[in-house]
């Protein structure tokens, strides 16, 4: 999305009037509004990280139920506990 805002300086136009009337015309594009809104936007994994995630989530949680047989860990080791 390429959008361009122009504003040419009236003959008895303060640079501060300037300034406000380019600001409207961005706000009225909605150009901010966009970047704003692509800036933190997430994009999702392709299947190849899907799987690689999968896959390590799953060797993860093997590698703890062994450990949890063997009595390396106790019962609610991986569980969060929040403090206040």
């Amino acid at each position: 999305m390429n959008v361009t805002v122009e504003v040419a300086k009236n003959q008895n136009e303060s640079n501060t009037s300037v300034i406000r009337r380019f600001t409207k015309r961005v706000q009225d594009a909605g150009i901010l509004k966009r970047a704003r809104s692509l800036r933190y936007a997430k994009r999702s994994p392709s299947p190849y990280a899907k799987k690689k995630g999968a896959l390590s989530k799953l060797t993860k949680r093997k590698e703890f139920e062994k450990l949890k047989r063997l009595g390396k860990v106790e019962e609610g080791y991986h569980k969060k506990t929040w403090k206040r």
